[in-house]
């Protein structure tokens, strides 16, 4: 499974082809509407010169409200109250020029060949000019209004849209970013104890043990830090590493360390938060190995139920007492890996633990249970054949 950085997203603009289409469309059901409209109340013109004239100024009104967009363009960066008042404002002169266009255009085409009737074209010709400008200016003022609505809508839908995609593109890296702390907490704490290990053999004298333990140290190290933190890795991988893991403490703890892992062979390809057993298999040596003088036998279990991975790392060691709890002692332990169900898996994964009456201790990690798409086409073929 790849993580790819989170790329920046620049901020979202009406694409100029969205807004030619919007004007259009406007504009397209004006002349619709207004021919029906001129067709229903039976004007005293012709309508076949009306269309004309229609045609005419509409084409004139497309570059107007093209004009208003890009007087809008020039607002785009400001506040939403900015665009939405330079709107208003742009369409005034707008609205204005098409009504004088609307007006020139109908004296130049003769109006005594657009009306029928002589006294409806006498009534026409004692209408004031700026009567004639204002009425046209004011119905369009409206419409160019309408339109700059839409326009205003669909360009905040987009911003919002836009931080929503932002939002989630920071959640995520900080999400990843979190895992990667929480990641990068268990290879120092690891080292740390094992180090201690290490130098508690040296001044033991036993400087096999010594040895085998660095080896081991270094496999384990080179494994566990080839991979990226963010990716999971398989169980049968997870469980590899802690046999390592184990490998290093049977050093320490030769006679009492007993090692018991069991786990169905069909679920060793699910996947895991990588090192995500570790602090859970450390807890079992700390609290379990190192303070009995018995053998002590660390298990680890996994099945599957209900669509989701369980995972059990237990001991049966001596009691705990009193004043030792795991779930509270110094480091990372069990509160990294909640932390890292939490971020990882929301709700949807758990930690449960449990300290046994006739000794020992039990977490129980449960998780969804998935499998990468090549683990997948693997079952897959594995089926078919």
């Amino acid at each position: 499974m790849t993580n790819k950085k989170p790329q920046l997203l620049r901020k979202p603009a009406v694409d100029v082809q969205v807004a030619m289409l919007s004007i259009l469309g406007f504009w397209l059901f004006y002349v619709i509407v207004t021919t029906l409209r001129s067709l229903m109340i039976e004007l005293p013109v012709s309508q076949v010169e009306l269309a004309k004239l229609r045609v005419i100024v509409t084409l004139f009104g497309i570059v107007a409200t093209f004009g208003l967009y890009g007087l809008i363009r020039l607002f785009e960066k400001k506040r939403l109250s900015v665009r939405i008042a330079s709107a208003f404002v742009g369409a005034v002169p707008c609205a204005l020029l098409i009504g004088i266009i609307n007006y020139e255009v109908l004296n130049l085409y003769d109006p005594a060949s657009l009306f029928n009737d002589q006294k409806a074209l006498e009534e026409f010709q004692k209408l004031s000019p700026l009567a004639l400008i204002m009425d046209v200016a004011s119905s369009r003022y409206f419409f160019l209004v309408a339109w700059a609505s839409l326009y205003l809508a669909i360009s905040y839908a987009g911003e919002v849209r836009f931080a929503e995609r932002r939002a989630a593109r920071f959640a995520q890296a900080a999400q990843q970013a979190e895992l990667r702390s929480l990641r990068y907490q268990v290879n120092p704490h690891f080292l740390f104890n094992t180090l201690n290990s290490l130098s508690s053999l040296v001044l033991r004298n036993r400087p096999q043990e010594a040895d085998e333990m660095i080896m081991n140290l270094s496999t384990f190290y080179r494994t566990s830090l080839s991979g990226d933190p963010l990716d999971d890795v398989t169980l049968s991988e997870e469980v590899e590493l802690q046999r390592l893991y184990l490998a290093i403490e049977k050093v320490r703890f030769p006679e009492r360390l007993q090692i018991d892992i069991a786990i169905a062979e069909h679920l060793m390809d699910a996947c895991v938060p990588g090192l995500i057993l570790q602090p859970l298999v450390e807890n079992a040596i700390k609290y379990g190995v190192s303070r009995s003088s018995r053998p002590v036998t660390v298990s680890i279990r996994a099945h599957e139920e209900n669509g989701c991975l369980s995972i059990s790392i237990a001991d049966n060691g001596d009691p705990l007492l009193a004043d030792i709890d795991p779930e509270t002692s110094n480091g990372i332990g069990l509160a990294n890996v909640r932390d890292r169900l939490d971020t990882r898996f929301g709700g949807n994964a758990k930690l449960t633990t449990m300290s046994k009456a006739e000794g020992g201790f039990e977490a129980v990690l449960t998780i969804p249970l998935t499998r990468s798409q090549i683990q997948i086409e693997q079952l897959s073929a594995r089926a078919d054949a």
